[in-house]
């Protein structure tokens, strides 16, 4: 939080942020709303979803191409104005007589270019806020930008649930062309300032090599620094780990409403979501500098530890020991990733970080609908005690692993 009040640069970067996913939240909700009245209301949900998810596997490209591109606080600015014209577009479609299929399909398209811009407006983000705050303070700051990020997407539901009541369609989309627009005018503002005082925060390398041979660098970058790569897996298995235990914990919720719910299985469901949030919340926010001398491997340890705990807690089908877990874990999965992204930015070059970014975050996207995947078909197929063993022998092979190369890590030095 020092930062965002001390940083003028870094509390507009953030600010930008904020509105952008605010925008975006209230307007995803609203669209599915409307796509829920279609008559055939499975099929666009089910295209809205996708429209959602497959750009975020893009942004290991966002990254290569953000690594390429040398204004790119111009870049981060065009983007944003495309986004802007975007959805001012969808917002004129929702007053105009098209029919309400073709308007789905449409927006759907446009939702999917906007997040595929919005994966390179994220690989040019990443180095800048590097450079306007330091690798020293990168993991505090990032750590409170995405902390108030998961506490505006949480609110933002309800507003928009709210704002449904009183506002059109048309009016939020074009609520959320504004947020854009307003987004990349704040960027723009701090370029230009940088720009007239003759202080760019731009450097002036960019990387020049091919996709696969900067994949392949940043791989080779990353290996060097001992346990990085292992770290990088674990927290991956970590977040796929809290994404699938969530539905498990649905099932088991089903079949023991007298252990599992508290008042109604809706507000149980809803419990559960606000309570593994606020562990988010507050190990993103907090935790780099409440731990701030704590290794990432103790944490990462700490957290694969919890992990086997949560999945205990699910098997014991005891609401407040599951509650309490989920907490943990979410807070101290929180923190891992934070102190993972800080250690990042020391560990590759600059002129590669955007690219190394996306590869780490395409890792983490995967891991989860992989794991949730695996899992539930497991537990469809035969039943969900037989599921949770599995994700605990997962979880017990990770922790395993991790205690491994920290014993080896420390022969090495000590040799």
């Amino acid at each position: 939080m020092n930062i965002f009040l001390k940083n003028g640069d870094y509390r507009k970067f953030s600010v930008a942020s904020f509105l952008s996913s605010a925008g975006d939240i209230l307007f995803y909700l609203a669209f599915m709303t409307y796509a829920s009245k279609l008559q055939n209301y499975s099929l666009a949900l089910s295209l809205i979803a996708i429209s959602e998810s497959v750009p975020k596997l893009f942004e290991i490209f966002g990254g290569y191409l953000a690594d390429k591109t040398e204004k790119k606080f111009k870049n981060i600015f065009l983007a944003a104005l495309a986004r802007f014209v975007l959805y001012g577009i969808v917002g004129l479609l929702f007053i105009s007589n098209i029919s309400q299929w073709s308007l789905v399909i449409i927006i759907v398209i446009v939702n999917f270019l906007s997040d595929t811009i919005g994966s390179y407006s994220g690989g040019l983000v990443t180095p800048l806020i590097v450079d306007i705050v330091g690798k020293k303070d990168y993991g505090e700051a990032v750590g409170f930008t995405s902390g108030i990020s998961q506490i505006i997407s949480m609110s933002a539901q309800f507003i928009g649930s709210a704002l449904l009541l009183v506002m059109s369609y048309s009016s939020l989309a074009f609520v959320n062309a504004g947020t854009f627009l307003l987004a990349g005018l704040l960027f723009a503002s701090v370029g230009f300032k940088h720009q007239k005082n003759n202080q760019p925060i731009e450097r002036k390398e960019v990387n020049d090599q091919s996709f696969f041979k900067t994949m392949k660098l940043s791989l080779t970058q990353v290996k060097k620094q001992q346990g990085l790569l292992t770290i990088i897996l674990v927290i991956a298995l970590l977040n796929g780990s809290l994404m699938v235990i969530e539905p498990l914990n649905t099932i088991i919720m089903a079949a023991h409403r007298s252990t599992m719910i508290v008042g109604t299985y809706s507000f149980t469901l809803a419990l559960v979501s606000a309570i593994t949030g606020a562990g988010m919340v507050l190990g993103s926010m907090f935790g780099p500098q409440l731990f701030k001398k704590v290794s990432v491997f103790t944490i990462t340890i700490t957290a694969s530890t919890l992990s086997i705990v949560t999945t205990l807690a699910l098997f014991s089908a005891n609401i407040y020991a599951v509650l309490i877990t989920f907490f943990l874990l979410a807070a101290m999965a929180g923190v891992a990733s934070i102190k993972l992204e800080q250690w990042l930015v020391t560990a590759v070059e600059h002129k590669i970080l955007a690219s190394t970014a996306g590869l780490l975050n395409t890792i983490l996207t995967v891991a989860g609908p992989v794991m949730t995947t695996l899992i539930t078909t497991v537990s469809g197929a035969t039943n969900v005690s037989v599921a949770l063993a599995v994700l605990l022998v997962i979880e017990g092979l990770t922790l395993a692993t991790t205690v491994v190369v920290i014993v080896r890590m420390k022969k090495n030095v000590t040799k």
